[in-house]
């Protein structure tokens, strides 16, 4: 790993932090997406629920996006395409949100092995974060398709769905029991 005078960052590490910042990014433009589908079809709380999932998305772009550029490397805005538009139900949009939080956390995982396998060990110690968040944005996406499993779409199920889900930004995964936090 050759590291230059001004910068802590090498020029590897650097690149895959820039791929996982467009990878935040599309994730937040994803959810954003969803959510407006979600709101044109009526499901107002599914909608909320990831329109505050995209910004946080964003945040996490924004995470990374500093840290590249205070270990002396130079962050890029990622540009975003080929976002889905339209879904053919609510259960897809959580399924493709399962399957989205498991592609991040492969690449985050793959981040903080090489950075291990480098020595980088500064980049390593801020990856936990990232780290231990993924298992909660999968946590809470598995909880989402749960949600659908138990209640069923019939009659007036994916309505309840709907309402469920947006409670899950209440649901403390952190403890590792999924169960709802005191407002």
């Amino acid at each position: 790993m050759k590291i230059t005078p001004n910068r802590s960052l090498s020029k590897e590490i650097e690149d895959l932090l820039n791929e996982q910042i467009k990878m935040e990014g599309q994730s937040s433009a994803y959810y954003l997406s969803m959510a407006s589908w979600c709101e044109t079809k009526g499901y107002e709380h599914s909608a909320q629920f990831l329109y505050e999932h995209s910004e946080e998305e964003r945040g996490h772009m924004l995470k990374l996006f500093k840290y590249v550029n205070e270990a002396g490397g130079h962050a890029l805005q990622p540009e975003v395409t080929n976002i889905k538009h339209s879904f053919n139900s609510l259960r897809e949009v959580f399924e493709a949100t399962l399957e989205h939080e498991i592609s991040v956390t492969n690449s985050i995982h793959q981040i903080v092995d090489k950075c291990f396998a480098s020595k980088d060990f500064t980049t390593f110690n801020f990856l936990q974060w990232f780290v231990i968040e993924q298992r909660e944005e999968e946590t809470i996406a598995r909880r989402a398709l749960e949600i659908f499993d138990i209640i069923g779409e019939e009659g007036m199920g994916l309505w309840n769905i709907d309402i469920e889900i947006g409670k899950l930004h209440n649901v403390d995964v952190a403890a590792g029991n999924g169960a709802p936090t005191a407002p």
